[in-house]
């Protein structure tokens, strides 16, 4: 387990993790802001990014999981991204269709917002979100995040939503659980 909430728990993706996210990152109607949704191949591949990620930088999307049933929902973390040659620590979240508008995202990535202020020491978190993505933009506005630009990141259109840990009024660990990495 990397972090815990009151209602998740947000550990390392394993491929045995790849049927629950195949319902999220395969589901057309949330990945509409993306290319296109995942297939199982593509799902296998974002799980292997992502436990790259844990060996090489300590962090990455984590899955999501509810503490109520122990089912995985979706995946929520940390990820450095490029954006106009800078590296920037990203706060990342999808939630499966049938569970979200239930805070779930905004609960997952308030948690991974303290954990980088409190426990990495980040300065600045972002979230890059399409201009179409209401959902998306309102959990990053409910964390505190604001739009201080737009950019074209992998030729589209994008928000940068960012928050400096001093603006950050998320900086308690109290609701935080943590393995050492």
């Amino acid at each position: 387990m990397i972090l815990e909430t009151q209602r998740l728990l947000l550990r390392e993706m394993t491929l045995s993790d790849l049927n629950a996210l195949l319902l999220v990152l395969g589901d057309a109607e949330s990945m509409r802001y993306y290319p296109k949704p995942f297939d199982r191949e593509m799902v296998e591949r974002w799980i292997d990014r992502h436990r790259h990620n844990y060996a090489q930088h300590g962090l990455g999307l984590w899955s999501m999981v509810l503490k109520t049933t122990g089912e995985v929902i979706g995946d929520c973390g940390l990820i450095w991204q490029e954006v106009e040659g800078h590296q920037e620590l990203e706060i990342g979240y999808h939630v499966r269709r049938d569970q979200q508008m239930q805070g779930y995202a905004t609960e997952a990535a308030s948690a991974c917002q303290d954990y980088a202020f409190n426990v990495l020491g980040s300065t600045r978190v972002i979230s890059l979100i399409r201009p179409q993505n209401i959902p998306s933009r309102r959990v990053a506005e409910k964390n505190g995040l604001k739009v201080v630009q737009e950019t074209l990141w992998r030729d589209i259109p994008h928000y940068i939503y960012a928050v400096q840990r001093s603006e950050s009024k998320l900086l308690t660990t109290s609701n935080l659980s943590r393995e050492v990495l």
